[in-house]
């Protein structure tokens, strides 16, 4: 494999052993990089025959591009690839670790794990049932001035999801806190003042536990707990695998969390030999996972860390890199918040050097297009796709990409895209065809749920038609109102000569609607005995009626695969949890394992010629020739200014509180937790304990508040602070912000020759243009870099 390293990367490849942290820009080459080093470990780090250079890396795609790099890197030196390396998530090493000694940490030999999708409906459907036996919490936090038909519509509809995303923030954080259950109780009760919901959540993660148990199954946040735990009490463990893995290289260490860091601190040891490269510019995962940038930060900064940059990057434009670098010197200096003028920081991207084997594009200023005009979200999406359909038709060999900020708003470029012919992929939560195939069984699994409504008879019709029919110039709407109108379905779809009611409905109407309908009654009418096959059969059945496209049978088997797995987790699901689920798939809000390209691994160069549309989220990672970044405004990338809104505040709770922060609040009140990883929990403290140091740690002072730790120069605080309802909501903006800005960044990075920012005024019209895109767009005009809209 050829590689020709640039100077600060031969300073990286120049290791040989100790901590050494690597703060890299987009497009520095860092895994190539990483890879590299991680092959001549394997030649010339003096590994035994039982030792191996262990890679952790954050997700399933980027182990399989690890491993092939460092396979090329191993076979170009003459050694047998797969031999003296491991590459893995973090995940997969827990697994692995728990897998040495489950019944340590109380687990069977045959214990599962529930993926993410099936933790969260777990979640769901214990909310579901603690809400049924709770109904009053909601008195405490809806706004005073909502009508009572509005307070019963939120605690219907929002109020729900809402406990869903606080009790699932809170057993996460209770997780990397290594709290259990019964352990939250406890602090609860000691604690003696009222923390409702914080109680709530606490009463709900027992029963997910109490639920995960009975399955004899573990999520992926109690696997890094219990691989801790085990190599916590099993000291002899802890010592076979330090010598099974002499070097620990770590990527994308910005998204270090809590757990991540004292478990890998204490595989480690505080000898071993420690590689750490990320980007905490990157760092965009921080406000709904427990992942915090300053822990790679903190690494950074410590006495004995090896402190190197990659600053250089060939995969954009030097017009682009300095849009980039504004933005951090910006932040930096300018930012009217105080608080955010740490969200980015140095170093700045630097061009490559002369000579360089991966040299920049070359420069064409006159591609950025930075436009700060509001248009409204459909003008904003129609303008794109009239755009994109130009530079296709000009570039066809191309690679672009559409960044969002919600899969919602993904779906319909798509939509806008497919009605102007323009080939697109979609890298969303599912794509089209599964939302189309689940929208169309949803709606037949209503029918079949509540049989006797007309109006859901009336919306399968419609879908059916919409789908089926589409091609026709029949309109679905009248025989959809007619049918809503039918007082008994069951005279449509059962009717006998003298109550058949389509007899009377038809008169007068043309012919081709009443075949369409005849058609449709047939097909329904004989679904009524499949209502009791299980809910895979039940789909399979629905989709030999309602597709014909090979395409389409395919979704909706996979469909189908996916309700088989999510009845086999949780049995004695109905029919209306089957249409829940369905509904949820058709509306982007959940993914299916297998069905999308990310899984595996996303190339944009296989995709030439096409529109990706992904978020910005999704992205990372990625690049592209041209980039559209779409809803720069101050509600997807607010700046904690006086007119910014923020997702997380719901507008039906009581003074914009933001009830998960709150409850994570609550939290961090009963255990005392200030956010500090220190070497004393690395040697096996937990958070709330005391620790006096042991037998050969001279170097170790206990004042206990707070503690300091010398075998890491971090500082952990165990003295409680004061919760105060409010403060937190006012925290969680500015992290919120702060994470909203290096997403502009990781945006602004993917484009590697054009670049195309636009704006939108919102779902409700009064949204503005983002503080840092007006300051681009100000900057940008000023300095004649090239044409502004």
């Amino acid at each position: 494999m050829t590689f020709r390293p640039r100077p600060k990367q031969e300073e990286v490849l120049a290791y040989r052993g100790g901590k050494m942290g690597i703060a890299a820009v987009p497009g520095s080459g860092k895994t190539v990089t990483l890879s590299c080093l991680a092959a001549k470990l394997v030649a010339e780090g003096g590994l035994e025959d039982d030792q191996e250079v262990l890679i952790v890396t954050l997700v399933n795609s980027a182990v399989d591009h690890f491993a092939r790099q460092v396979a090329g890197f191993v076979r170009a030196g003459g050694l047998l690839p797969n031999l003296g390396y491991r590459v893995c998530t973090l995940h997969s090493l827990a697994h692995d670790i728990v897998r040495e000694r489950p019944g340590l940490v109380g687990l069977a030999e045959d214990f599962a794990i529930v993926d993410e999708p099936e933790a969260e409906r777990l979640i769901r459907d214990v909310v579901a049932s603690w809400l049924r036996t709770h109904p009053f919490l909601a008195d405490d936090y809806l706004a005073p001035d909502l009508t009572e038909p509005q307070r019963k519509a939120i605690q219907r509809e929002h109020w729900p999801r809402l406990m869903e995303e606080v009790a699932g923030a809170t057993i996460r954080r209770a997780k990397d806190l290594q709290l259990g259950p019964e352990q939250l109780r406890d602090l609860i009760e000691a604690y003696g003042q009222p923390l409702p919901l914080l109680q709530a959540a606490s009463d709900i993660y027992s029963d997910y536990q109490r639920s995960l148990a009975y399955r004899g199954a573990v999520d992926f946040d109690d696997l890094v707990r219990l691989a801790l735990d085990a190599l916590q009490l099993d000291a002899d463990l802890l010592a076979r695998l330090r010598h099974r893995w002499p070097y620990v290289l770590e990527d994308e260490a910005q998204d270090s969390t809590r757990l991540q860091e004292v478990l890998l601190r204490l595989l480690v040891g505080p000898v071993g030999n420690w590689v750490r490269v990320g980007d905490p510019n990157q760092a965009i995962y921080d406000t709904f996972t427990t992942a915090d940038p300053r822990y790679l930060r903190e690494f950074l900064q410590e006495p004995g860390v090896q402190r190197r940059e990659l600053p250089n990057s060939g995969r954009s434009t030097p017009s682009i890199i300095r849009l980039a670098n504004y933005l951090m010197d910006w932040c930096r200096h300018q930012h009217p918040v105080q608080e955010l003028r740490a969200a980015l920081a140095p170093p700045h991207i630097e061009p490559t050097p002369p000579g360089d084997s991966q040299p920049n594009p070359p420069d064409a200023p006159e591609r950025i297009f930075l436009s700060t005009q509001l248009r409204t979200p459909r003008e904003e999406r129609q303008m794109v796709a009239r755009n994109l359909a130009r530079f296709l038709a000009e570039e066809p060999n191309a690679t672009v990409a559409a960044l969002v900020c919600t899969n919602e708003y993904g779906a319909r470029l798509v939509a806008e895209l497919r009605r102007l012919q323009v080939p697109c992929v979609e890298l969303l939560t599912s794509t089209t065809a599964t939302r189309d195939a689940a929208r169309l069984l949803a709606a037949a699994v209503a029918h079949l749920a509540d049989p006797l409504s007309p109006p859901k008879l009336a919306g399968l019709y419609r879908a059916w038609h919409e789908r089926i029919h589409a091609d026709d110039d029949g309109d679905a709407d009248r025989p959809a109102r007619m049918i809503g109108r039918c007082p008994r379905p069951e005279d449509f779809l059962h009717g006998r000569p003298g109550t058949d009611w389509l007899d009377q409905a038809l008169l007068g109407l043309e012919g081709a609607v009443r075949e369409r309908l005849e058609e449709f009654r047939a097909m329904v009418a004989s679904w009524q005995e499949a209502v009791v096959l299980p809910p895979d059969q039940l789909i399979l059945t629905l989709a030999q009626d309602l597709f014909h496209d090979p395409a389409d049978l395919a979704m909706a088997h996979k469909l189908a695969v996916h309700l088989r797995r999510m009845d086999q987790a949780t049995p004695g699901r109905h029919l209306p949890d089957l249409c829940r689920e369905l509904s949820a798939i058709a509306a982007n809000q959940r993914k299916l394992l297998g069905l999308s390209e990310d899984d595996t691994g996303f190339d944009p160069e296989r995709h030439r010629g096409k529109v990706v549309v992904t978020t910005v989220h999704k992205a990372k990672g990625l690049e592209w020739d041209r980039v559209y970044l779409l809803s720069v405004n101050n509600y997807d990338f607010p700046s904690a200014q006086v007119h910014d809104s923020y997702k997380s505040e719901r507008q039906f709770v009581r003074h914009h509180l933001n009830l998960q922060a709150e409850a994570e609040a609550q939290l961090e009140q009963v255990t005392g937790y200030r956010g500090q990883v220190t070497g004393c929990e690395a040697q096996g403290v937990k958070v709330g304990e005391q620790w006096s140091p042991g037998e050969g740690d001279p170097s170790v002072t206990n004042n206990l508040s707070p503690v300091t730790c010398n075998l890491s120069p971090v500082t952990c605080n165990l003295s409680p602070a004061t919760y105060v309802e409010g403060e937190a909501s006012r925290a969680a903006r500015i992290r919120y912000c702060a994470e909203r800005l290096r997403l502009l960044y990781v945006g602004i990075t993917r484009a590697r020759k054009e670049l195309v920012v636009t704006c939108n005024s919102g779902r409700n019209g009064n949204m503005r243009p983002a503080a840092p895109l007006v300051a681009l767009h100000t900057w940008w005009e000023e300095n004649g870099r090239g044409p502004t809209a």
